[in-house]
């Protein structure tokens, strides 16, 4: 247990100091993760809404800030190159999660040749059914992303690898509440790339990979 909690700070931290340098795509984060928690929440009672608030406001906040707003260039705080850092890193690189982006709007074409999925759904009566029927296909590709990259990284690295960067994916909406709640408030200082990173990873900086 001792080694897994290491390993997920490690993969908190190389997430951190490589790819949340923007305070934009740190408040971003922070909007995503309150979105996230709310859609843990609706998870219980009302998972199609769970998917709608995960996929269209969590996630598109989430990656916007990686897409638009995170420096590509070189990485003076780490000493690493944007390609370096996507090779290395352990989860979705930028690659990745575009692949994950069309499967995701592919995913509710099968509803256009029979909306009700081949049998999956009954066939919608109204366009809230069909709504429920795409939230529904969403929330399965969630799933099937989280648990298809978790089982390649126990082929590709090894087991605890992938067990850690699961439950990492699943916290990190607690974690990025606690590391990002400043930002919004430090981007309306005027401030749009994080000053204190370089000092902490001069101070705190372990060897290992990108998460």
């Amino acid at each position: 247990m001792k080694r897994m909690l290491r390993e997920l700070a490690m993969q908190r931290w190389d997430d951190h100091r490589y790819y949340h340098h923007s305070r934009i795509n740190q408040s971003l984060h922070f909007v995503s993760a309150s979105s996230f928690l709310c859609a843990y929440a609706l998870l219980f009672w009302y998972p199609v809404a769970a998917a709608l608030v995960g996929w269209l406001v969590a996630m598109t906040a989430r990656q916007s800030g990686h897409f638009f707003f995170e420096p590509k260039g070189y990485d003076h705080v780490n000493h690493a190159t944007h390609e370096y850092k996507e090779a290395i890193k352990v989860g979705y690189n930028l690659r990745r999660k575009v692949l994950l982006y069309v499967a995701w709007a592919l995913a509710p074409l099968p509803l256009a040749i029979d909306p009700t999925l081949f049998g999956a759904f009954e066939r919608p009566a109204s366009t809230g059914d069909y709504v429920h029927h795409v939230a529904m296909i969403w929330l399965a590709l969630g799933v099937a992303g989280l648990l298809l990259r978790t089982v390649h990284l126990f082929f590709i690295r090894d087991l605890q690898t992938g067990v850690v960067w699961m439950l990492k994916i699943l916290t990190d909406p607690f974690n990025d509440l606690k590391l990002y709640w400043k930002a919004p408030l430090a981007l309306l200082r005027g401030e749009l790339i994080d000053r204190t990173l370089a000092k902490a990873v001069a101070e705190l900086s372990p060897a290992g990979s990108g998460a």
